[in-house]
């Protein structure tokens, strides 16, 4: 991880009020919302549209809530043709075909018979993840951002699973994560940001992230991060696939030891999955409660601040805080 700058606030003036990281009520798939979360969710599966795996979705995220340690292990079976079909319409139809060559259009003109053999080799096992074929994309900086693009089917299962586990997580996600969520965005973070910085005085800010991120994520750290809420064997396996399929490039195929590839369905939701456990947590956990002063950690997906009010703190706060600089997937 590379600490990239410190920045004072000083000269930050208020020109509006609003509360801090909660923009207004939330569905309860758009994960926490506070207080009287539980109400929320209640409001919200009484508004929201009768679809059937819609109502599948709230009733996973309301079981998220009200059992925050339960560990979900049969997750795999709601996802019948139904729902592989819901998966469908929610993939991007203009994205880049994979190693298949197919497109969105190209697999919808047999969409039924496509989702019905997909849902069988699913639910027998016979389903096998393809490599991604690796593209670049130019970055600001000159340099280049290695992309993974699956193929359409992959795309959908993938989108399937994040479905099932997006229901769980985003009750379990903290507040001060912004990246990669739905109904959340950049400009909610830096409003956020500012909110805190001039509601609670904080004075410094830390700017980091986390180098290489993507392509250091410790596949083996990552089954065992999710499995300590979801131990359902058959997403476990498709997780895993997806981790180590594999990469074609220029023709050639590889298998990286480590990372997620960026252009994947799952990989946004992995990655905030990780994050969650190792920093966010962590930070909550440990390193506030050793300080004198407030601190406010806010996360986009691997770029995160750190603010504080520079006052003396004890020696143990230093030592977790040091670690903000040092932590790497």
């Amino acid at each position: 991880m590379a600490v990239l700058a410190e920045h004072s606030t000083d000269g930050l003036s208020r020109t509006r009020t609003g509360k801090v990281g909660n923009l207004g009520p939330r569905n309860p798939l758009l994960g926490k919302a506070k207080p009287g979360r539980d109400e929320l969710l209640e409001e919200k599966m009484r508004e929201t549209s009768s679809s059937p795996i819609v109502l599948q979705e709230q009733q996973l995220a309301q079981q998220a809530v009200q059992y925050p340690t339960m560990v979900f292990t049969t997750l795999a079976h709601r996802m019948d043709v139904e729902w592989l079909r819901e998966a469908f319409a929610r993939t991007r139809k203009d994205a880049a075909p994979g190693i298949d060559q197919v497109t969105a259009q190209e697999y919808a003109e047999h969409l039924e018979a496509n989702l019905a053999d997909l849902h069988e080799r699913l639910r027998t096992g016979r389903y096998e993840a393809p490599p991604v074929k690796r593209t670049y994309l130019d970055k600001e900086d000159g340099t280049k951002r290695p992309i993974g693009i699956p193929a359409c089917e992959d795309k959908i299962v993938q989108r399937a699973v994040v479905m099932l586990l997006g229901a769980i997580y985003e009750q379990d996600f903290k507040d001060c994560s912004y990246g990669f969520r739905e109904g959340r965005s950049p400009h909610q973070a830096l409003h956020a940001l500012r909110e805190q910085c001039l509601e609670m005085g904080l004075g410094w800010i830390v700017d980091a992230d986390v180098s290489a991120y993507f392509d250091s994520l410790d596949h083996q750290q990552l089954l065992e991060i999710i499995q300590q809420r979801v131990k359902d064997g058959s997403i476990l396996s498709l997780i895993e696939q997806w981790l180590k399929a594999g990469v074609i490039e220029n023709g050639s195929l590889s298998y990286p030891e480590r990372g997620s590839p960026q252009g994947g369905v799952v990989s946004p939701l992995a990655a905030n999955i990780y994050l969650h456990h190792v920093l966010d947590e962590w930070y909550e956990r440990e390193v506030q409660p050793r300080l004198k002063g407030r601190s406010i950690l806010l996360r986009f997906a691997d770029d995160f601040v750190r603010h504080e009010a520079r006052i003396e703190h004890d020696a143990s706060a230093s030592a977790a805080s040091r670690r903000t600089a040092s932590l790497s997937p």
